[in-house]
């Protein structure tokens, strides 16, 4: 797997093209806006756009999303349920943050701890992570040791698996 992080949105948040190496099929990760910005990558990486997959539901995160999902008729997965109330006052918090008119939406797919989704060939587990937004979920992919978290994609050093149970206290 291979990625590009897009800088989108006057706060310039990460949004990350994960790309499937062997079927050459991908996913944007959090498509916050800047739409035109976005396609243009996909195409300069001769990709095909398989999902929207959102890790939380704040403006900068998924502003782009319902535009992207009707344009290219792309499922929308994630975030989990509890962010539901995020996506749902989008176009109020464009309005009170300056940003471009966006739709709300529903996700195709709610995601919880412990499912699976894939890029391509490619398996990413999700972790439900509440604290940044309370449906806020990671994406870990355990062949890469890629982690998408919110604003960020980083590579996991530690050799142990990646759980729930290894970043909640008892």
């Amino acid at each position: 797997m291979r990625y590009t992080i897009i800088p989108v949105t006057p706060y310039q948040q990460n949004c990350t093209l994960l790309i499937c190496e062997h079927s050459n099929k991908a996913a944007l990760v959090d498509p916050g806006g800047d739409i035109n910005l976005l396609l243009e990558e996909v195409q300069n990486q001769g990709v095909e756009l398989e999902s929207l997959l959102l890790t939380h539901g704040h403006l900068d995160h998924v502003g782009g999303t319902a535009e992207l999902a009707a344009k290219l008729s792309l499922p929308i997965i994630g975030p989990q349920l509890e962010d539901d109330f995020w996506i749902k006052l989008l176009p109020e918090q464009c309005r009170m943050f300056g940003f471009p008119e966006s739709a709300g939406f529903t996700p195709q797919r709610w995601l919880n701890d412990g499912d699976t989704v894939k890029v391509g060939d490619e398996v990413l587990q999700v972790i439900h992570c509440p604290g940044h937004t309370p449906g806020h979920v990671v994406f870990f992919s355990e062949t890469e040791r890629l982690a998408l978290v919110a604003t960020s994609c980083s590579k996991v050093r530690s050799a142990a698996p990646i759980s729930r149970k290894a970043i909640t206290k008892p």
